[in-house]
């Protein structure tokens, strides 16, 4: 098994044929508050992402990947590191499993199982972080799984619906 796949799914590096896609996962706005958009994006500015997502991430501090089934080809997904810093050896990561019929079928446990390897074994990070909403019982859940620990809350941080939302911050630490 290489690196970045198992039996079922695959991460795979950007592609501009990506393009309709990033563009209907990042207008929409049911999603903005977990990416802190307030307004759509061009396509001429997720055709910019795109390519510059072919930079190292050395260079850019972030990694985009595709979670792509293996059975059709479909990409039902993305997962990122963000905030990659080599020097203190962490990095953040979200996740989103775009099309909800894709949901709840263990695509996004998978993809982070293996982005976990990568980021451990191949970056050699000793630690991933992530921010979930308190009310986010289903990535709450997909973390913890994942071994991903409730190290912090942050009171009243996303203002989402009129109202105030709290955020969990929680870390894999590699010991």
């Amino acid at each position: 098994m290489r690196i970045l796949e198992n039996a079922r799914i695959q991460l795979r590096a950007l592609e501009p044929e990506d393009l309709e896609l990033l563009y209907s996962w990042e207008n929409n706005p049911e999603i903005w508050h977990l990416s802190n958009t307030l307004s759509p994006f061009s396509k001429f500015t997720l055709e910019k992402y795109i390519q510059e997502a072919q930079l190292d991430i050395f260079q850019t501090k972030q990694l985009r990947l595709i979670i792509q089934l293996k059975s059709s080809g479909e990409a039902i997904g993305a997962i990122d590191l963000f905030d990659f810093d080599p020097m203190h050896k962490r990095a953040g990561v979200g996740i989103l499993i775009g099309d909800k019929k894709f949901r709840r079928k263990g695509f996004a446990s998978e993809a982070l199982e293996i982005l976990e390897t990568y980021a451990f074994d191949k970056l050699g990070l000793k630690q991933l972080y992530c921010n979930i909403l308190e009310d986010n019982s289903e990535s709450l859940s997909l973390f913890i799984k994942q071994g991903f620990v409730i190290t912090g809350q942050k009171k009243d941080w996303v203002f989402k619906n009129n109202n105030w939302h709290s955020e969990y911050f929680l870390q894999l630490i590699r010991v």
